[in-house]
C-alpha cells in the first residue's frame, strides 16, 4: 500500500494522463480504436501497479 502511494505522488499521475492522452487520440480511427482501449487499460495500470493482476 505505502509503494502505491508513493508511485502516485512519484510519477502515476503523469503517466496515466499520457495514457488517456494517446488513448484519446487513437480513438479517432476506426482502426486505432483497439489500440486506444489498450492505453485506457494501461492508464489504469499506471496509477496502482503493485499488486495489480493483469488478465
Amino acid at each position: 500500500m505505502l509503494v502505491n502511494i508513493i508511485w502516485l505522488i512519484v510519477s502515476g499521475f503523469p503517466l496515466a494522463l499520457e495514457h488517456l492522452a494517446s488513448g484519446a487520440v487513437l480513438c479517432v480511427t476506426i482502426i486505432g480504436i483497439p489500440f486506444g482501449l489498450q492505453q485506457f487499460k494501461l492508464a489504469k495500470l499506471a496509477l496502482m501497479p503493485f499488486g495489480a493482476r493483469i488478465v
